[in-house]
């Protein structure tokens, strides 16, 4: 395939844009998926949506990306629906599922064609293969590629117009660790240029390495918004020793607040020398002295157990509205 356009998008990194959603609702029939849901995602920031399998993550993302339309509220991009932005992939890229190219064609050919789409030329294909590293199988039949290899072919169409805002659900699905450390660096890169970034994922341990801020949502409603620093909460210290209500008199007599935590003590201050010292002085050996933090995991399971809902209710519509939708095609 050959095509004659020239025009290329700028090397100078173009700024985010925000996105927003308002009041943000869709209904299927009697099940709603989305409930009046309300977030902001900021340029120059990684952010991770996460929820339960059913929540509406996907839903979310297929309304703001003009798939869908919404029952009542908004989802803009920079201001704007996404059905009214100009040159639209030039401003947006998204990679919803990795299979979305035709099997028998090559990766390289499944980006000419949207590179044609976008007038951008062919160096621009060959430039996103190379970033993202599969300019050997550029060749091959799509249909052959490892899923790893598909989403880093999804990822390659998604940048190919140097988009302010990036949009990715699952992207680390299929990814071997060595993928997954690749990708991390790269949406830091894309965030450092200050474009927005917004990815859906389950993986959690992996977002609480890669995201700035998180929205989680349950039963299609916002139940956390907020940056990790945030959700790790104020810290303190975690300290254990042979007998902690000594160690808390101690502690008392320094002017530190403590309470018990499993078999050792919480310490209000992330200062561990201090508390090491208060030990010290008092004769009791330490078995543990840590920062105190609570991770993502435990902050999601804490929003969401328990709250999620049944999807084998309703009408068969309306479970394939909730199941279906959150990866297929409404």
């Amino acid at each position: 395939m050959t095509t004659t356009a020239t025009t290329r998008p700028p090397t100078t990194p173009r700024e985010g844009a925000r996105i927003e959603v308002r009041d943000l609702t869709k209904r299927f029939g009697h099940f709603t998926a989305v409930d009046n849901l309300s977030f902001t995602v900021e340029p120059g920031r990684i952010t991770g949506f996460l929820g339960p399998n059913g929540a509406g993550k996907t839903t979310t993302l297929r309304m703001l990306l003009g798939l869908i339309s919404p029952s009542s509220g908004s989802a803009t991009i920079g201001g704007r629906v996404y059905r009214d932005i100009p040159s639209p992939m030039s401003t947006v890229g998204s990679a919803l599922e990795a299979t979305n190219f035709h099997p028998g064609r090559s990766g390289r050919d499944h980006l000419r064609v949207l590179a044609d789409t976008m007038g951008v030329g062919n160096a621009r294909v060959d430039e996103m293969l190379e970033l993202v590293g599969i300019p050997a199988a550029a060749r091959k039949r799509a249909g052959g590629y490892s899923m790893g290899m598909r989403q880093r072919l999804g990822l390659a169409a998604a940048m190919l117009g140097d988009p302010q805002v990036l949009i990715l659900d699952e992207p680390a699905n299929g990814l071997d660790p060595e993928g997954i450390r690749w990708l991390r660096g790269f949406l830091r890169h894309l965030s450092g240029q200050g474009k927005t970034v917004l990815i859906s994922s389950h993986m959690l341990q992996e977002v609480e390495q890669t995201v700035d801020d998180v929205v989680i949502i349950s039963n299609g409603r916002l139940v956390k918004q907020g940056t990790m620093a945030d959700l790790h909460g104020k810290g303190g210290a975690i300290v254990r020793t042979t007998d902690a209500e000594a160690l808390a008199g101690a502690l008392r007599v320094a002017d530190l607040i403590s309470s018990p935590h499993d078999d050792g003590l919480h310490v209000e201050t992330s200062d561990l020398r201090l508390v090491g010292d208060v030990a010290l002085r008092a004769g009791l050996p330490i078995y543990e002295l840590r920062v105190a933090t609570t991770d993502l995991e435990d902050v999601f399971f804490q929003l969401t157990e328990g709250t999620n809902r049944n999807l084998g209710g309703g009408t068969p519509a309306e479970r394939d509205a909730v199941a279906g939708q959150e990866g297929a095609n409404a």
